[in-house]
């Protein structure tokens, strides 16, 4: 069974905060959505948000305050979110357990 939330690892927390130059102690809001477009149909798209809306799924963790439309949620939930250094380029990394299919680059999916 799918879990009902999302998940951020520490390490993409850390670097969500590197990127925004913010401290530990400041509160910072990521919007995660999903838009149609990309190779497979579907794309993720993160951004930084100051307000959360009323219909938002909101998830705390890490220091972190991840922010969801209703519908992006039903694509994502369950979905951990996480940073990679690697070799293959460097970038925030979706493991989405509804994708049924994904593009070679990562940030496209479909279900």
């Amino acid at each position: 069974m799918t879990p009902l939330t999302i998940t951020i690892t520490e390490n993409a927390a850390k670097h969500v905060r590197d990127f925004t130059g913010r401290e530990s102690e400041e509160n910072v809001s990521l919007r995660v959505g999903v838009k149609g477009g990309g190779c497979s149909g579907l794309t993720y798209d993160l951004s930084i948000d100051s307000e959360s809306l009323e219909t938002d799924k909101v998830i705390e963790e890490h220091g972190i305050t991840i922010l969801i439309d209703k519908k992006s949620y039903i694509f994502l939930a369950g979905t951990i979110l996480d940073y990679s250094g690697g070799l293959n380029g460097k970038g925030f990394v979706f493991s989405n357990p509804n994708a049924k299919t994904t593009c070679g680059c990562g940030t496209s999916f479909s279900v």
